[in-house]
């Protein structure tokens, strides 16, 4: 199989001009954005005043589709780590294989390839930073589920005496803040500046390594963010720590697409979407300024069965997602405490609950959070006629969007193995 991926660098190579090249490469991934997801945030950003549905930055920038399946042994339907390590290494593996075969042996990713090439490497996303996605790009593990080992091979284990990266951006306080082990204070000692709020990322020392840790594990929803976008700030800020001569590797992910399609939440689910358009927007004027850098978009899977239109109504109406001031997950919080737990919906979701919607909410406990959540969840499927199939992923294909330079090796339809073989060509595939 290596010998395939040497065949194929090789071919793309032959094909791909020197000027080609990038000097910057950044792989983002929308984690558990199925193709629905995209077309929903078609509709959920459409300007209702226009005559036309506007084109949105994804639409400006599709170029295919992957096929997301993992290696034999795990079937037909991956999970985050297989699907990462596919899109890391360029080899399918077991579902929970943190960039290992499916012998547990390590594999090379794009990201160190990249690294011992003298770039720069970062992660910027809305999970722990050492999450199955971001995991899979910067560490080997045999299962996902090891954070605490994937956190301490972040400082432990180095390429050519170098960390393996230069910018960690993410949630993830229990891992790198323990009982055990402090690895932020570690961090710091070995010369990096430590920050833990979104504000502190423009106070940020140029040409100095850093680790931003902004969550217990993940960061919270965008909805619950002041300014409803994080992952914009994120992507900025590693961006300019990351600009050096010599180029630079960034991850970024849209960790939380994922989280919201477990939950079944429409409502997060857009939000999250909205935070990720926002951040192509962003690299979108940045590859206009540095045409010698690639960015790659793809996801892992699918996650939920997410369907616009249910019930056999041949309709879906984002509208009532528009005008949330915090996520559903907050919301219900907010009632259970309250002694006006409608009134507190009212103002949480921007419209007023109907006597229907009222008494299905009360078919739980007002003091139950939980029980609260999924009926305010039901409550927004219902005025959006939004339907879900599992709070598991599925198998269906992927989108790629691509811009920059490079970006033409990526169109038509691909296995995502495929995206890292043609990135590793795009590097050079071996290491100086």
């Amino acid at each position: 199989m290596k010998s395939i991926l040497a065949l194929l660098s090789v071919l793309v190579l032959c094909t791909a001009n020197a000027d080609e090249k990038p000097k910057n490469i950044i792989m983002v991934i929308g984690d558990g954005m199925g193709p629905a997801y995209t077309t929903a945030y078609r509709y959920f950003a459409d300007d209702k005043s226009s005559a036309n549905i506007e084109e949105t930055v994804f639409d400006r920038h599709l170029v295919g589709m992957a096929s997301t399946y993992p290696a034999r042994m795990s079937g037909y339907v991956t999970d985050s780590a297989a699907g990462a390590t596919a899109l890391s290494t360029g080899f399918k593996s077991y579902n929970g294989a943190i960039a290992v075969d499916i012998d547990k042996k390590s594999l090379q990713t794009t990201l160190e390839l990249a690294r011992l090439k003298g770039m720069k490497t970062g992660v910027a996303v809305t999970s722990q930073i050492n999450h199955a996605t971001p995991a899979s790009f910067a560490a080997h593990n045999e299962s996902r589920r090891n954070y605490d080992q994937i956190a301490d091979s972040y400082y432990d284990r180095k390429l050519n005496g170098m960390f393996v990266l230069d910018v960690m951006l993410g949630g993830g306080w229990d891992y790198f803040i323990r009982k055990d082990r402090n690895l932020v204070e570690q961090f710091q000692a070995a010369g990096y500046q430590y920050i833990d709020t979104l504000s502190a990322l423009g106070d940020l020392q140029p040409n100095k390594p850093v680790i931003g840790l902004f969550g217990e594990q993940g960061m919270p929803w965008a909805l619950d963010t002041n300014n409803r976008v994080r992952l914009p700030m994120l992507t900025g800020a590693a961006v300019k720590q990351l600009e050096n001569d010599k180029g630079f590797f960034l991850v970024v992910e849209a960790s939380q697409v994922d989280w919201a399609g477990h939950s079944n939440d429409v409502a997060s689910a857009m939000a999250e979407m909205h935070d990720l358009a926002k951040t192509l927007e962003w690299l979108e004027s940045y590859v206009e300024q540095h045409p010698d850098t690639l960015v790659v978009l793809t996801a892992d899977h699918s996650t939920g069965g997410f369907t616009l239109a249910a019930d056999g109504l041949y309709e879906w109406k984002p509208d009532p997602l528009k005008n949330l001031n915090a996520s559903l997950t907050t919301l219900a919080a907010k009632m259970t405490t309250s002694d006006t737990p409608f009134e507190e919906a009212h103002k949480g979701l921007g419209f007023a609950l109907t006597e229907e919607e009222k008494a299905l909410i009360a078919t739980a406990s007002i003091g139950d959070q939980k029980a609260v959540y999924v009926q305010l969840k039901k409550v927004m499927d219902k005025r959006t006629n939004t339907g879900w199939t599992t709070s598991g992923h599925t198998g269906v294909d992927v989108q790629i969007f691509a811009m920059g330079a490079g970006s033409e090796h990526f169109s038509g339809h691909m296995d995502n193995v495929e995206i890292p073989q043609k990135i590793f060509a795009l590097l050079g595939q071996q290491a100086d």
